[in-house]
């Protein structure tokens, strides 16, 4: 079984026991999260729309992670602007405890 949520304007395939990488999120290690589901596809059924709505996602917040460092660099022709700046997305991982339906 396995469920699609929506998290930051992205969308992540998870499963149970899987641990995920979303962004960032309000809460401290240990805390419980959940989300309202997409897609939610067992065995012999696929659930999606209004039906997927009354089913939750619940996960914990198990750490916390930082992405690769992304360097952006602005340049202005003969007018001597330059601006160099750099970016590190920071992420939450949370484990899935359970999709119920």
């Amino acid at each position: 079984m396995y469920a699609v949520i929506k998290s930051g304007g992205k969308q992540e395939k998870v499963s149970v026991g899987e641990s995920v990488r979303l962004e960032l999120l309000d809460g401290l290690i240990g805390d419980s999260v959940e989300f309202n589901p997409i897609l939610v596809v067992d065995e012999e059924n696929v659930v999606s729309g209004a039906a997927a709505a009354n089913s939750v996602v619940r996960g914990e917040i198990v750490g916390f992670a930082k992405g690769p460092k992304v360097v952006g660099f602005k340049y202005k022709n003969k007018s001597n602007n330059r601006r160099r700046f750099g970016h590190r997305q920071k992420y939450v991982m949370v484990k899935v405890l359970e999709i119920a339906k």
